[in-house]
Parts: structure tokens; C-alpha cells; sequence
């Protein structure tokens, strides 16, 4: 069976900045290099690599509130889709990534 893309439910940056200095519980997804997160970084964000993956899809609520973001949007598009596949029904992707987060909640988080 071929996956079908779903329609992800998108933030603004504006938006999750609310919500991470709200009490509301939200995790952040980086899936970014490494490379990339050494360059520009958004505090709290965990960097999506195999074991994360594994311990998300194992042991996460599927009612657990996501936001996965990377440079631009495409690529975490692509990983939000993913999520919402396996089952999970909260996840939002991240409009314009750590470059919008840069240029319109946190000018100290580099631009590449």
C-alpha cells in the first residue's frame, strides 16, 4: 500500500512562541542535520534522529502535541505527514522553519 499525503495542519512561528511560553505541553521536532542544528538552534527543540524516532513511535501518547520544524518547512512537512500517518493526531508543521523563527521571534538564532 503507497502512503498517501495527508493535509498537515500548520503554526506560525508567532504562534508556537505562544504556545512554548505557555503552559500548554508541546514538543518541538528538529529534523535537521546535526550540522544544521550546531549552525542555528531553537531552545528546548529535540533533534530527530533514529532513536528519538524509535522512542516517539513506542512510548509517545498519539494525542501528544507535535510541532516538527527544519530550515524552510519542506522537509518537516514531510516528517509532520509521517507522524500524522503512524497514528498521531496532534502534529502541526512549522510555517517558513528556524529561518521565520529567526527573522520574526529570535534575531539571536542565525540565518543560513
Amino acid at each position: 500500500m503507497v502512503n498517501q499525503a495527508v493535509n498537515v495542519e500548520e503554526i506560525s512561528v508567532t504562534e508556537l512562541s505562544a504556545q512554548l511560553a505557555s503552559d500548554a505541553p508541546t514538543r518541538l521536532i528538529d529534523v535537521r542535520t546535526p550540522e544544521e542544528r550546531e549552525t542555528a538552534r531553537i531552545e528546548g527543540a529535540l533533534l530527530a534522529d533514529d532513536k528519538l524516532v524509535k522512542t516517539i513511535m513506542e512510548t509517545w501518547d498519539k494525542a501528544t502535541p507535535i510541532v516538527v520544524h527544519c530550515h524552510h518547512g519542506g522537509r518537516s512537512l514531510q516528517a509532520a505527514n509521517y507522524f500524522t500517518q503512524q497514528g498521531f493526531t496532534n502534529v502541526k508543521n512549522l510555517t517558513g522553519g528556524i529561518d521565520a523563527w529567526s527573522l520574526k521571534v529570535d534575531a539571536q538564532v542565525p540565518r543560513y
